[in-house]
């Protein structure tokens, strides 16, 4: 094999390989009294769906005043809580 393309070849993998650590998904940081969160633009906010009026974990994905996308996950009460008396 071309000694060329064998360097064209490595260098394309070592690129794809940083690309794909760089986007994977973090695991989110919990949430606590007085944190600062400094969100500049919401990017999604996600919950587990259910038909009980419970206490559920969220999950906030934000881009920060810095720059960074950051992920939180917080306690609140599941939208199910909404429509029961």
């Amino acid at each position: 094999m071309n000694p060329h393309r064998v360097l064209l070849l490595g260098c394309t993998l070592a690129f794809t390989a940083a690309a794909v650590t760089a986007q994977a998904e973090t695991k989110p940081v919990p949430y606590h009294y007085g944190m600062p969160m400094d969100i500049q633009k919401v990017i999604s906010m996600t919950e587990p769906q259910t038909r009980d009026c419970k206490v559920i974990e969220a999950q906030i994905k934000f881009v920060d005043k810095a720059g960074e996308v950051q992920q939180v996950s917080y306690k609140k009460l599941s939208e199910a809580c909404l429509f029961q008396n």
